[in-house]
């Protein structure tokens, strides 16, 4: 079951994905017997904390490829790229990850918070701050890169989490779904937005 909540931005639609007590009861995770492990992409030498959490394996660290065009580093600061990761526009994630890597889709990022909680997995999920009100129970470590909107403005980093899935909006091909994270609320909530806008990249292993 899903419930809609109104978005912030006109055409920002998010919808808290709560799974079914069963499915969380069969799907939950020890976080103390997640598989924890790192990955060096070869293309630039950057190094990634890996996380098996449920039947995927996740980079634990938003994605910092360079990319020819289409990824951003929030406020064109360079040093927000060192922190929070890049920000990719969809078409962009879609063959940003490394060989051996690739985008999550919904049903993906869905099975992710149903093993990491349900309900209260956005809060066990973001990494430890007292800002962020993260208890990074699983070494996920999810972190608050905020978002790169149409015409260039830059919002959200320190408090709210977006990235992308690789699954397109049932509503129209111009969007497609992601998940993100706040920092008042335990949730981890589905949007649909934008192709052209800029969030956050955490890949899957193939």
């Amino acid at each position: 079951m899903s419930t809609s909540v109104s978005g912030r931005r006109t055409g920002h639609r998010v919808r808290v994905v709560f799974g079914a007590v069963a499915a969380v009861v069969l799907l939950s995770v020890s976080a103390v017997n997640a598989q924890k492990g790192s990955f060096t992409d070869p293309r630039d030498g950057k190094k990634y904390r890996t996380v098996r959490i449920g039947n995927l394996t996740w980079m634990a660290k938003n994605l910092n490829y360079a990319t020819p065009s289409g990824s951003f580093c929030y406020d064109d600061d360079l040093s927000n790229c060192a922190k929070y990761g890049r920000l990719y526009d969809w078409k962009t994630a879609m063959k940003a990850c490394p060989a051996g890597w690739r985008l999550p889709g919904n049903a993906e990022w869905n099975d992710l918070v149903k093993a990491a909680g349900g309900n209260v997995a956005g809060k066990k999920l973001k990494a430890r701050s007292p800002a962020w009100n993260g208890t990074d129970d699983f070494g996920f470590s999810a972190l608050p890169g905020g978002g790169r909107f149409t015409g260039g403005n830059f919002d959200d980093a320190g408090s709210i989490g977006h990235w992308w899935s690789a699954t397109e909006d049932e509503d129209g091909s111009d969007d497609a779904l992601g998940q993100l994270m706040h920092s008042s609320d335990g949730s981890v909530i589905e949007f649909g937005n934008g192709k052209g806008d800029g969030y956050s990249v955490l890949c899957v292993q193939d």
